[in-house]
């Protein structure tokens, strides 16, 4: 557990500049791998946190652990596939988020291995990098979970378009303001109700990644 908030604050900010410049980097690398400049022209093909950024979506991640950058411009005209395209860049964010958890928590178990004698020492170094890959495990997995949503403008709602016929889809994203204004609403006002909608699909998957963490750890170990 945290000894402030003051140090929640500090850690999470280095979680958060890593965890959403990735997210939003994998987006656009995507895109533009598919043959889409529209990124890479922008300035979004970038590992530079500052061109990804959302002021309300960070202020929300550091309030309420949930939140969001801004959405990487896209163009699937350039797309052989439009659809699998699109749903290719929407689905890339979550997945790398889901990829560092998991690159966290297994860097969680080597440290706690390793550096076990410094941790009951009181080594505080080795206490604050603790703290760091457990938040840095927690926060990726529910950005994954939360931008899978399919509310605008996160990811999930762009997927939407590759599974929903075009008429459907179409209908849906003529009510994108006013669905997204909700959404932000209930996220101001019931964070807490929020997390624990997204905890009945975070925790199942916090714990397979830890057991597959130790598995892998203990084969070589």
């Amino acid at each position: 557990m945290f000894r402030g908030r003051l140090e929640d604050y500090l850690l999470m900010i280095p979680v958060l500049l890593i965890s959403l410049t990735i997210h939003e980097f994998s987006h656009g690398y995507i895109a533009y791998r598919l043959g889409d400049p529209t990124a890479k022209n922008e300035g979004r093909l970038s590992l530079n946190p500052f061109r990804h950024l959302d002021p309300v979506g960070t202020i929300m991640m550091i309030i309420a652990r949930i939140g969001w950058a801004k959405p990487v411009p896209i163009n699937p005209i350039y797309f052989k596939d439009r659809k699998k395209g699109t749903m290719l860049v929407s689905i890339a964010g979550p997945l790398s988020n889901l990829a560092m958890a998991f690159i966290g928590v297994f860097l969680f178990e080597i440290t706690y291995i390793v550096g076990y004698r410094n941790i009951i020492a009181g080594d505080y170094f080795t206490l604050y990098f603790i703290e760091f890959l457990k938040l840095f495990f927690l926060v990726n997995i529910n950005l994954a979970i939360f931008n899978l949503l399919p509310v605008p403008p996160l990811d999930g709602s762009k997927i939407l378009s590759g599974v929903l016929p075009a008429d459907k889809y179409f209908r849906f994203m003529q009510y994108e303001r006013y669905i997204g204004m909700v959404f932000l609403l209930i996220v101001l006002v019931f964070p807490a109700g929020l997390s624990r909608v997204l905890s009945f699909f975070t925790q199942p998957i916090a714990k397979s990644m830890i057991w597959c963490a130790e598995l892998i750890i203990g084969i070589f170990l």
